[in-house]
């Protein structure tokens, strides 16, 4: 009995790494031909490892006459971002991005280059788009594109500092010194690229964001279990009077992950269809917050 319900685990485990292993490769290629197709066209910098490898393969091709392999500097870079990974963020997660990582730079290495349109602002919305949808399919999956995503990562989930600026400085410093070299048009595009690229993430992965309930219900109790069962975090009772008929009402409040948010408003709803729920965006939260472990 216990054997037949270990291999159904195996056998689902298998399935979930196989979907997983499936998924970021899609998403690797995806970064690959937009490396070629639209980022080289526009001759714009993605910002992070990314836009640092590029950065330093034009330094090498302008400067020195050589060119060097995207997928040797791209490892290079992320050397540093991959230790911090192992050690501080979950290994299964760094060794799929591991994978992102070397598929990534091999793809763009030696897929060809189309030139679909010489239009730079089409090129700048429409490369930012892809590259943000590639993102946010490794993040899905448990897995990053590298570089500053694993640094984010770190100081988001392990630290609980605010990570947008670190991310921001880095890539400014990058941008900057691609303006002084290559000119200031094409940096000022790669912010364009970039705005894109973070607002398409930010819209399709929201681990990292939260989200307050006001759930008003006459079964507080099931609520509030729907809740820890769904997404381990915890709710408050609050008791109020409905102002139309006067009569004794219950809110449960709760802060979640913005992930989890519409999963828990189902499962409020089949526990009480009567229940009056509102979801608000939460900008901040101070105190303990549980975030899932990463594998």
């Amino acid at each position: 009995m216990f054997g037949v319900k270990r291999g159904d685990e195996i056998n689902v485990a298998r399935k979930n790494m196989a979907l997983r292993l499936l998924v970021i490769a899609a998403a690797s290629f995806l970064m690959g031909v937009n490396i070629n197709t639209f980022v080289h066209t526009g001759g714009l910098l993605p910002g992070g490892a990314s836009g640092l490898t590029l950065l330093i393969q034009e330094i090498f091709k302008k400067y020195l006459g050589l060119s060097v392999p995207y997928t040797l500097i791209n490892i290079s870079i992320n050397a540093i971002p991959i230790y911090i990974g192992f050690k501080y963020i979950g290994k299964r997660f760094t060794m799929l991005s591991c994978v992102v990582i070397v598929l990534t730079g091999v793809l763009a290495d030696v897929l060809p280059g189309y030139v679909l349109t010489q239009d730079i602002l089409l090129i700048t919305i429409f490369g930012g788009l892809i590259n943000g949808f590639a993102i946010s399919l490794c993040l899905l999956m448990d897995a990053t594109s590298g570089g500053t995503d694993f640094i984010a990562i770190f100081l988001s989930e392990k630290r609980g500092v605010d990570s947008f600026n670190v991310v921001l400085g880095i890539n400014a410093c990058i941008l900057f010194t691609g303006g002084i070299l290559f000119g200031w048009d094409k940096a000022l595009y790669s912010i364009v690229f970039q705005f894109v690229s973070t607002t398409t993430v930010r819209g399709l992965y929201r681990k990292y964001q939260q989200a307050t309930l006001f759930i008003v219900t006459n079964r507080p109790v099931e609520i509030c279990r729907e809740i820890s069962r769904v997404s381990n975090h915890g709710a408050t009772i609050l008791e109020g009077e409905g102002s139309f008929e006067h009569c004794e009402r219950n809110v449960v409040y709760s802060v979640v992950s913005g992930a989890e948010s519409g999963r828990i408003v189902r499962a409020v709803k089949e526990t009480d269809p009567e229940a009056f729920v509102n979801v608000l965006k939460t900008e901040r939260v101070i105190g303990r917050f549980y975030q899932r472990p990463t594998d």
